[in-house]
């Protein structure tokens, strides 16, 4: 996973709603068809930094087997966040390409 881009990543999958950090992990996963993983070691860092930031919240609920989780949602500042990362995103991976393209 390259660095920075796994905060992005999990603010955009927040956009659909609550997720608990597993779950958030598979969505990634699944989504990327495999190629991304965020292993437990650098998400639950990275969500803890986004809850610092007030880009997401978190509460306490049950998962789906039944264990007590924490579940993380996206706030209106994370959602600002994620326009401005994206627009970064964007503007480097164009730059990236158009080195790839003309080098």
């Amino acid at each position: 996973m390259p660095q920075g881009a796994l905060a992005m990543l999990v603010l955009r999958v927040l956009r659909r709603g609550p997720l608990h950090g597993y779950a958030i992990a598979q969505r990634i996963r699944e989504l990327s068809d495999t190629v991304l993983e965020a292993e437990e070691g650098s998400l639950y860092p990275t969500l803890q930094r986004l809850l610092m930031e007030g880009w997401v919240r978190a509460r306490w609920g049950t998962s789906d087997t039944k264990r007590r989780v924490r579940f993380y949602e996206l706030t209106a500042a994370g959602q600002k966040q994620l326009k401005r990362e994206l627009v970064e995103y964007k503007q480097v991976s164009a730059a990236i390409q158009a080195i790839l393209r003309t080098a």
